[in-house]
């Protein structure tokens, strides 16, 4: 399973024109999911989304996480997250996990970080053609995979 985490000012998402889901400062949390991902999988990258120590305290130095500041989140999943670029030009997304696997681990992952933060997180549409729309704080995108741990 593999993130990458951005953190906003603000962000959006639209789905056929229209917004499903917006933030004010927080994170983005864009989720791929692979065919071997498990529940450990997402607990050990809510564990970290939630406790992820990128914003700012007061001597500006990276030291609070969305929890300190009570930021919000938007987790879109994204399974190009999960391309492999081995070989030639056009990416072979084989890595992502199908439908029956990636939807409930997705479903999971929003749940969980939505306890772990304590408030709703929003999200996209899994499958639907989205257009996100942020304000990068930073920059600061962090990429972090649950199988290098």
């Amino acid at each position: 399973m593999r993130t990458v985490i951005q953190r906003v000012a603000s962000a959006s998402v639209s789905i056929g024109g229209t917004v499903k889901s917006a933030i004010g400062p927080g994170l983005l949390v864009l989720l791929g999911v692979g065919p071997d991902d498990t529940e450990e999988d997402v607990d050990y990258l809510v564990k970290k989304t939630a406790a992820l120590r990128i914003f700012n305290d007061e001597a500006g130095v990276m030291n609070r996480s969305v929890l300190e500041t009570g930021g919000e989140v938007l987790v879109i999943s994204q399974f190009t997250l999960m391309a492999s670029t081995r070989k030639g030009n056009r990416p072979s997304y084989v890595g992502a996990a199908g439908h029956e696997t990636a939807v409930p681990l997705y479903e999971l992952f929003c749940e969980r970080l939505s306890a772990a933060i304590g408030k709703e997180v929003g999200t996209g549409e899994f499958g639907a053609d989205m257009q996100v729309a942020l304000v990068n704080d930073g920059p600061v995108t962090i990429s972090m995979d649950s199988k290098n741990r």
